[in-house]
């Protein structure tokens, strides 16, 4: 794997930890009562769907392997572009029943290869 598309995987990596971090502990009714919670968590899903969609371009192979990419992309995208409509209950949706296992998949992505993470 490329030394880009290795930097793009660890970013989405990160921002998937840091949305895990965040509503660590966290329910529904927490999400929606704290501006900061929902902007960290929307940016971190941001973040994750810019990487993944960088990586789609560069390495369409790797890219490839991730099954939900393109509703990652997707949803990076309305996050972006549809902010003044997004739906919280939405976005809790994606950390509750998505974010766990996109991360699984990055993770095992970053240690499929013999480079150490950037």
């Amino acid at each position: 794997m490329r030394a880009e598309a290795r930097k793009l995987l660890w970013d989405a990596h990160l921002a998937t930890g840091r949305v895990i971090e965040f509503t660590t502990g966290k329910n529904f009714a927490d999400y929606e009562a704290d501006a900061l919670l929902r902007s960290g968590v929307e940016r971190q899903l941001e973040i994750a769907g810019e990487a993944l969609a960088q990586l789609r371009r560069l390495d369409a192979e790797t890219a490839a392997t991730i099954a939900d990419l393109p509703r990652v992309v997707g949803f990076r995208n309305v996050l972006i572009h549809g902010y003044a409509a997004v739906d919280d209950r939405l976005v809790w949706g994606v950390v509750e029943n998505h974010i766990g296992s996109l991360r699984k998949a990055l993770d095992a992505l970053l240690h499929s290869g013999d480079s150490p993470s950037p």
